[in-house]
């Protein structure tokens, strides 16, 4: 087979961010809620070209400021791989998820080359879980595997476990691309529904470039939700989930309705619940002052709907409902003129209804 070009966007949480793992609470406890969230693939994200190779699997990827890592050649052996995976070194990530291709698929090897990557690393849109699908993607086409995508978000996700760091399954969404998604988190069970939208949805993501500390936010509310008594514990909780359920059908209801100010206003009251019942569990982490200072900042409320924070909060990185396509390049230009910011922009356009999947290991149904 000649070589193939691939490329795989990020992610971007909408709304329901930490409502994957919270969800998964329910496996030991089914009174726990059930996490919601709405999710979309970014406009960036990673350029890659993969061949066929006989034994080895060979990578190699282009950093978002034009670094080159690679390539690293591994044996194509399922338990050398899941021991790189297991190390956290830079290329664990894919090791990981060939390691799982081989316990489940007869494959030789692969050399993938990273052509291009304008997708920002450790700004919360999941540039780790990209890489995997990236990789799962690349094998199932290259040997016609028949993979849906929730089968490449399952290898990924497993591939991704494998290393130190410890995603949700969230993350895993971004094999659906540019399309707005919700999922549902109930215990080791997730559903995917894909949303049609019938207008353009004009948004703005901000990388605040400063620094969090993502493993301490999610140890942090982890041992907080799974508390037994406490008032940060019953309002996490019902911030992760009555609440964060009602914003989210909310917002699914505004992003298939193509409402972009109705979609602004309720980011805006997402960040005052996450601000009010979450926040305070991790207070060192999620104050954000960078974060608030852009979302409140007078000069661009005229451009924009909303706005809140992305991934796991934080001074990670911001998201705008811009109140048009002018506005949205506008509003690029004024943010970073006056702060020490990039922004990104993302569209979310009208699309056809696809197919929905009602189990991780079903067939999608029209």
């Amino acid at each position: 087979m000649e070589s193939i070009n691939l490329f795989m966007s990020g992610r971007l949480c909408l709304f329901g961010e930490h409502s994957d793992w919270a969800g998964e609470y329910r496996r030991k406890d089914t009174r726990m809620p059930i996490g919601y969230c709405l999710i979309v693939g970014t406009d960036q994200g990673i350029y890659a070209t993969a061949r066929p190779h006989q034994n080895k699997f060979i990578i190699t990827s282009t950093l978002p400021d034009g670094r080159i890592e690679g390539p690293r050649t591994f044996d194509m052996d399922e338990y050398s791989l899941r021991v790189i995976a297991q190390r956290g070194e830079f290329f664990s990530y894919c090791a990981g998820v060939v390691s799982c291709l081989l316990k489940s698929h007869k494959i030789e090897g692969m050399v993938i080359e990273g052509t291009r990557m304008d997708l920002p690393i450790m700004k919360g849109l999941s540039s780790s879980a990209a890489i995997c699908i990236l990789v799962a993607r690349a094998f199932n086409w290259v040997y016609d595997l028949k993979l849906t995508k929730r089968g490449e978000m399952e290898l990924a996700y497993q591939g991704e476990i494998m290393t130190p760091s410890r995603c949700g399954r969230m993350d895993q969404a971004c094999a659906y691309g540019n399309t707005p998604v919700l999922l549902a988190f109930n215990g080791d069970y997730m559903e995917v529904e894909v949303l049609h939208t019938v207008k353009p949805i004009y948004m703005v993501i901000v990388d605040l470039k400063k620094g969090k500390n993502t493993m301490k936010i999610l140890s942090d509310l982890n041992t907080e939700y799974s508390a037994k008594h406490g008032t940060f514990t019953r309002n996490l909780q019902k911030a992760l989930g009555t609440f964060n359920k009602k914003v989210v059908f909310q917002a699914k209801k505004a992003i298939e309705e193509g409402d972009s100010q109705m979609i602004g206003m309720l980011m805006k009251k997402a960040q005052v619940l996450f601000d009010k019942y979450i926040m305070p569990v991790c207070p060192s982490e999620l104050a954000a002052p960078k974060l608030h200072k852009v979302l409140e900042y007078p000069g661009i409320q005229s451009l924009v709907w909303g706005g809140k924070g992305v991934g796991s909060q934080g001074d990670g990185s911001a998201q705008f409902i811009a109140r048009g396509p002018e506005e949205q390049k506008v509003l690029i230009e004024k943010l970073e003129r006056e702060f020490d910011v990039v922004c990104l922009s993302l569209t979310i356009r009208p699309n056809r209804k696809e197919a929905v999947c009602d189990d991780m290991h079903g067939e999608f149904q029209r």
